[in-house]
């Protein structure tokens, strides 16, 4: 017995010196991601990721990194077989952290972002509608685990904005297939975008897309002002400096 009780304390030191080893090696990585998350380098920041799930396979907050760069690379791409090469990598990231802990917001909101990312590239409608039905689920998920997520919030409200934008609401056979998936309206677009700037002060894709909705619904008044604020904003992300551009040709048109 004193053995066996010898044998279980020297392994429970040498796991805790493992996790405690373990714990210094991710807080050195992550010193590393910072620094190239603010160089905009994204193919560096996701090996990094990489290399904190090789360690710690349960590290939930990696894992969402690792489907967010993904999804934001594999957007930028022109082919859509490597873009869908990219979003199937990042599904099975979010679906790792979602497994994980499926009452994480911004688990819930990775899958919803990969749910988007899939439905812009799908040309099979049975597909599209599940793509487009799992963004709402997994945006409702999200905000409903917090409703301060800002991300979820912008993502809900782009939802509302595209089915409106893209006739999906108008098409009988989409809404026999969804019934009640396709309510939605412009005020709940902007509701939702609203709410994600106050939340996030900076998220200049936000500023963007509520512009471009208060343009569709003829409030050039508002689009004005979110433009003005856009351009003014300082770059946090790789498409930060496009985004603004592209706001800056949208508020020439309506000076």
């Amino acid at each position: 017995m004193l053995l066996q009780s010898i044998k279980l304390s020297l392994l429970l030191v040498f796991i805790s010196f493992s996790q405690i080893g373990a714990a210094q090696q991710t807080a050195s990585i992550l010193r590393d991601v910072k620094n190239l998350e603010l160089k905009f380098d994204e193919a560096g920041a996701l090996s990094k990721y990489l290399e904190i799930i090789s360690i710690d396979p349960n590290n939930i907050a990696a894992l969402i990194k690792c489907a967010e760069l993904n999804c934001s690379i594999g957007y930028r791409q022109k082919d859509n077989n490597i873009k869908k090469g990219f979003y199937d990598k990042a599904f099975a990231f979010a679906q790792n952290a979602y497994l994980k802990d499926s009452a994480n917001s911004n688990a819930c909101y990775a899958m919803a972002l990969v749910a988007t990312r899939m439905s812009q590239i799908d040309d099979n409608n049975k597909t599209l509608f599940n793509n487009i039905k799992a963004t709402k689920i997994f945006c409702d998920k999200a905000i409903a685990s917090n409703p301060q997520n800002a991300n979820a919030l912008y993502l809900l409200g782009l939802w509302h904005f595209e089915l409106i934008k893209s006739g999906w609401i108008k098409k009988k056979a989409a809404k026999e297939f969804y019934p009640g998936i396709f309510d939605t309206q412009l005020d709940s677009a902007a509701l939702y975008m609203e709410k994600a700037r106050i939340i996030e002060p900076y998220f200049a894709i936000d500023y963007l897309d509520l512009a471009k909705l208060y343009i569709y619904d003829h409030q050039p008044a508002k689009a004005l002002g979110v433009l003005e604020k856009l351009v003014k904003l300082p770059n946090r992300t790789y498409d930060d400096d496009s985004i603004k551009g592209e706001g800056q040709q949208l508020l020439s048109t309506i000076q």
